[in-house]
């Protein structure tokens, strides 16, 4: 692609307010409101169009109308031409786009992992995808996924001119404490949202109304609970009871949900049409943020405006380990879930049967990287997903509340379920990994873990039965990782881009998850 073609990366991400671009800097990105756009000319929604492919003719013409300021909806994705994404011929963002492969998703929750699979079809890239999974676990899983709530993924693009240059990049928004942590329950600043629109302010290729609208609608008109969701409700219905606001979502008839009653959060729901119609940024300055913050004092953990406006996602480098001719990326610190794993991954890359040793030097480093002398305490719970596209785009996503349903309390009003601080509680440790090829630009496996402090050597197992494959067709989680941890996983033993026959995915089969795609050839 020559330079008169190539889309103008530094540009494109500071019409979303990214302050410095460069490869492998940390970079902290001021996102969610609109003034960084409007000073180049550029809308909200014209921010969050990316392409990693090769400029058709089509393909060019919406890069010069996008910098050039012309309004654009989500409908003038129609512009791309079939051969953008190996499209069927119907108009780009409707399902059934993209005929064969796929791709491939998963997830803890099925109905998110159905949401990111329709994203794929519909011409989604993967980070597209991982919206999708975010936002709508926000309302099938909140007990471990929310607004309120935070995270960290790994994304990657094997394009060279893409974002990260051909190399995975770190997305950190973990659940923050506010600048002065009070009341009885106190609560986190909320991170997913900023999060999840810097991944896709980066790499997404539809337009992020698009995106967030189905979760709206099942916030909304309700959803059929599912079994993760009726497992957690379980373990806490005791303290969750307690909160009017929860008990009024999480429970019918002063019973918790069982699977397959209907789950409705209308509130939930305006809140996403919020963020859908005036952007990101309501939460953090506008109208929603100023809801938030009296609610959340309401339910006994106030979160100042002060707090929304300061708490700011951070783009940095992975922390990267060679694994034979492969390199293991994984979340940098202070995501310490990340340290955890490298250390765990360090002991079975050299005896893949040593999981005693793996998990205690795991810990161990972790302990370390939070300077605890006495060694890890009792880990909250989280979730993790992963997508992966035709093109061989890969997020993986590690979610939390910082405890089963946070503070067990709803900010009134707003349907957001409050994180629990992680001034209050320890947070989680985080693990999540992307191993790629950096000579053929190719993704090779896409791991997420959890359970509490079990993930790490969670994450380690997966990855070195990922690699211990090479055959024509992988089979991930062909066994199970060590308890008390879970994994999720896509991996294509021949790598992507081709070899999409090689390609498959897996969730834990302890759990109640779902892998989803398609991997048959047009």
């Amino acid at each position: 692609m020559d330079t008169a073609t190539r889309p103008n990366w530094r540009r494109l991400v500071a019409a979303v307010g990214d302050r410095g671009y460069g490869n492998g800097t940390p970079r902290a990105i001021r996102l969610g409101d609109t003034a960084g756009a409007t000073r180049l000319g550029t809308t909200r929604k014209q921010a969050t169009v990316r392409h990693h492919g090769p400029a058709s003719a089509c393909t060019r013409a919406f890069t010069a109308t996008l910098l050039t300021g012309v309004l654009l909806t989500g409908a003038s994705c129609s512009m791309f031409d079939a051969n953008f994404l190996g499209g069927t011929g119907t108009v780009v963002g409707t399902q059934g786009f993209v005929g064969g492969f796929l791709g491939g998703v998963v997830a803890d929750e099925p109905r998110a992992a159905l949401a990111a699979r329709d994203v794929l079809s519909a011409g989604g890239n993967a980070a597209d995808a991982a919206v999708a999974v975010a936002f709508t676990l926000a309302v099938t899983l909140p007990s471990r996924a929310g607004l309120g709530g935070g995270g960290a993924c790994v994304a990657y693009a094997p394009n060279p001119d893409g974002p990260g240059h051909g190399a995975p990049e770190a997305v950190l928004f973990l659940p923050a404490a506010p600048a002065q942590p009070a009341g009885d329950r106190p609560a986190a600043v909320p991170t997913m949202t900023r999060g999840m629109f810097a991944l896709h302010a980066r790499y997404g290729r539809l337009s992020f109304e698009q995106i967030v609208a189905p979760a709206e609608k099942l916030a909304r008109f309700g959803v059929p609970a599912s079994r993760a969701l009726v497992r957690d409700i379980g373990v806490v219905a005791g303290p969750l009871a307690g909160d009017p606001a929860s008990r009024a979502i999480f429970f019918a008839n002063g019973q918790p949900l069982t699977e397959g009653a209907l789950l409705q959060q209308p509130d939930l729901g305006a809140s996403l049409a919020q963020l859908r119609t005036a952007g990101v940024g309501d939460l953090y300055q506008g109208t929603l943020a100023r809801s938030f913050v009296a609610a959340s004092a309401l339910a006994g953990g106030p979160v100042s405006d002060a707090d929304l406006r300061q708490t700011l996602p951070r783009v940095l480098p992975t922390l990267d380990m060679d694994a034979g001719n492969d390199i293991v990326s994984l979340l940098p610190p202070p995501a310490d879930g990340g340290v955890a794993t490298a250390a765990a991954l360090r002991v079975l890359l050299a005896t893949p049967d040593a999981f005693d040793q793996a998990r205690t030097q795991g810990l161990a480093a972790a302990a370390a990287a939070r300077r605890l002398p006495g060694g890890m305490q009792a880990l909250p719970a989280s979730t993790t997903f992963a997508t992966l596209d035709r093109s061989g785009d890969a997020v993986v996503c590690a979610l939390t509340m910082n405890n089963l349903f946070g503070t067990g309390r709803i900010a009134p009003g707003t349907g957001i379920v409050l994180a629990a601080s992680p001034a209050a509680l320890p947070p989680p440790l985080l693990a999540a990994a992307i191993v790629w090829n950096r000579p053929i630009q190719a993704f090779r496996a896409a791991v997420g873990a959890s359970g509490q402090d079990g993930a790490p050597l969670a994450a380690a197992v997966a990855v070195t039965q990922a690699e211990a494959q090479r055959g024509a067709t992988a089979t991930p989680l062909s066994i199970p990782v060590p308890e008390p941890g879970r994994a999720n996983v896509i991996q294509c033993n021949r790598y992507l881009p081709g070899n999409e026959g090689t390609c498959a995915w897996a969730t834990d089969s302890r759990g109640a998850g779902l892998a989803v795609g398609s991997s048959g050839k047009k």
